[in-house]
């Protein structure tokens, strides 16, 4: 069975940078852009979901199209900068 991993990007005033909030583990974003931010999420996140979410067990027998997740990225609209 699939699972279902979420990613939400955050908007620091201060720093002038989007930030990560997730559940994937492991899994820590600072990027100037959204654009950048989903670059690094889709660079990242399968590996990260892998390598800390799954057991040596759960991976037999399977293939990585078996194993990617579903990914949900999201940010609010009205924060931060445009990409």
């Amino acid at each position: 069975m699939k699972r279902s991993f979420s990613v939400k990007a955050i908007w620091d005033k201060e720093d002038e940078l989007w930030l990560s909030e997730s559940d994937i583990k492991g899994l820590h974003i600072e990027a100037k852009t959204l654009e950048e931010f989903y670059d690094l999420v889709n660079e990242f996140a399968s590996e990260l979901i892998v390598t800390n979410h799954y057991s040596d067990v759960e991976m037999v027998g399977k293939t990585m199209r078996d194993m990617i997740p579903a990914i949900v990225i999201s940010h609010d609209p009205k924060a931060g900068h445009a990409a």
